[in-house]
């Protein structure tokens, strides 16, 4: 997993791909001189080592214990310019600012008609691929150009800048206004997570609608049109409206797929997009839409045109797998699914700098899901341990909570009752700690505390009124995401019907895709 202690220096070596390596070493060549051979030296010791250690660097004498930092700092720069000077000319932003700087120099050089031709064919190319806040800050370079020289070539000149500089103005603004409104809801679900009455609903519905009461979707171009997608999702996600979920999440999926060249813009936000809209799909039991979309993703990923670094190979992982993992649970084809797990895991090992414990504690959830579909108990308790001894999920309550209630199922199914009396006693405080408690949650560690004070020949009896519980509890808006992490209901059938988990999920798939 991702290790933010790791020297910053170290963790950008060891990033570098081959080919950027052997071109920062063309890059440092052209700079080298008798007096800064350190720098290259130093690059070379930390190439080559495993971990970061700062006596290897200090007993290869390249430099003394207080220059280093400076060094380091110097290796640090150099390497970015290396990268930045072999960034592919096909990205549009790289494209906009490096005219911009040429814009700039030649205005310092006093050459102000060569700046403006430039600056005004960059904006037309920044508005053709909706990028409003260079627009923006071309039109205010122009702008200043023009009140220092007044060309006369064209009439009405700077009225046609101020009309330019107040529109991109507005719709910068919505944009803003829009994406600080999305933040700040999910910064309201870190803090407090989903609402669980209505009380909390109506005060999510209200804070939303204050802040989009006086906007126009119809004027919306892509980026407000995106923005605004974003926070509906997210105010969907906070209230649990699984339905409003889908609906914005397919508006933002589809407003991508519309505009194709955006993908390959903002692969990030395509890509999360997609996830979110998987997700509501998920939440929906959609299983024909969700496979037509997760093959959809994989196609366009797969497209030579989509781009390709590091962040975007790690997110398309934690994307696609995860919601190949959620298929499989969906259809309960777990016996399918296990080729996923060594795949899986092999490519955390190769994402670990980029994947955050949460996402990684995510996906042994679902490896521990999978394994208690197929009736491999003593597996799915060893992925659902790493998440329990795990002491920096604070952030995901919910994760640990049903990790620990799952594996309490599957200590009983394996008929460890020592183990499973520890581990009621360890779950019920934790539970109690915890700030998010569901009916669910309460309902199932009563449940299982009183296991073992039924008669056998009542057990049957037991299992029926729990399923009878549950499928009432289901029907609460603020329970539902509840049955998402573990199907009770499920499991509770297969022990009335003595058959396997795995085909009530698969008959229950079958009649929904009806």
């Amino acid at each position: 997993m991702a290790n933010h202690q790791k020297d910053f220096l170290f963790v950008l070596i060891k990033s570098l791909s081959k080919s950027e390596k052997r071109q920062f070493k063309i890059f440092a060549s052209r700079l080298e001189t008798s007096s800064n051979t350190k720098f290259i030296e130093l690059f070379n010791i930390l190439d080559k080592s495993e971990t970061y250690d700062e006596k290897l660097i200090l007993k290869s004498g390249i430099i003394k214990k207080v220059q280093l930092s400076n060094l380091k700092s110097y290796l640090y720069k150099q390497i970015l310019v290396s990268i930045r000077l072999n960034i592919p000319s096909q990205n549009i932003r790289y494209q906009l600012r490096e005219q911009i700087d040429f814009a700039v120099i030649l205005y310092n050089k006093g050459l102000y008609k060569q700046s403006l031709k430039i600056l005004d064919k960059t904006k037309i190319l920044a508005l053709e691929n909706d990028e409003k806040y260079m627009a923006y800050e071309i039109v205010e370079f122009e702008k200043l150009i023009e009140s220092q020289y007044i060309t006369r070539s064209i009439q009405g000149r700077a009225d046609e800048l101020v009309v330019q500089a107040k529109e991109l103005n507005y719709r910068n603004t919505i944009s803003s206004k829009l994406s600080n409104l999305s933040l700040q809801l999910y910064g309201i679900m870190l803090k407090t997570g989903y609402v669980k009455s209505d009380e909390e609903y109506k005060y999510i519905d209200d804070y939303f609608n204050r802040h989009i009461s006086k906007l126009d979707e119809s004027k919306f171009g892509f980026r407000e049109k995106y923005w605004f997608y974003n926070a509906n999702l997210w105010r969907s996600f906070l209230v649990q409206d699984f339905l409003a979920s889908y609906k914005y999440a397919y508006k933002w999926v589809t407003l991508f797929y519309d505009n194709p060249n955006m993908i390959y813009l903002n692969p990030v936000f395509f890509l999360k997009g997609n996830h979110y809209f998987l997700e509501s799909l998920y939440m929906l039991k959609y299983q024909s839409n969700f496979k037509k979309y997760l093959t959809l993703l994989e196609e366009t990923i797969a497209d030579p045109k989509f781009p390709v670094n590091d962040n975007i190979a790690s997110l398309s992982f934690l994307y696609v797998y995860n919601n190949k993992l959620n298929l499989h649970i969906l259809e309960g084809t777990f016996a399918e699914s296990e080729y996923l797990i060594p795949e899986i895991l092999e490519k955390i090992k190769i994402h670990s700098e980029h994947l955050d414990e949460h996402h990684e504690m995510l996906f042994y959830y679902k490896i521990a899901s999978i394994y208690f579909g197929n009736e491999k108990y003593n597996e799915c308790i060893f992925y659902l341990d790493k998440i329990i001894n795990n002491k920096n999920l604070s952030m995901r309550e919910d994760l640990m909570c049903f990790a620990r209630l799952l594996s309490l199922i599957a200590h009983y199914e394996l008929g460890k009752d020592y183990y499973l009396e520890n581990h009621l006693k360890s779950t019920y405080k934790f539970l109690l700690k915890m700030n998010d408690l569901h009916e669910v949650q309460k309902e199932i560690i009563k449940f299982l505390k009183n296991l073992n004070n039924f008669y056998p020949t009542d057990i049957k009896k037991e299992f029926i009124k729990m399923r009878a519980r549950f499928i009432e509890l289901e029907k609460n808006t603020y329970e539902k995401r509840a049955f998402l992490y573990l199907d009770i209901i499920s499991w509770l059938e297969s022990k009335i019907e003595n058959r396997k988990i795995a085909d009530i999920i698969k008959e229950k798939a079958k009649l929904s895709s009806r």
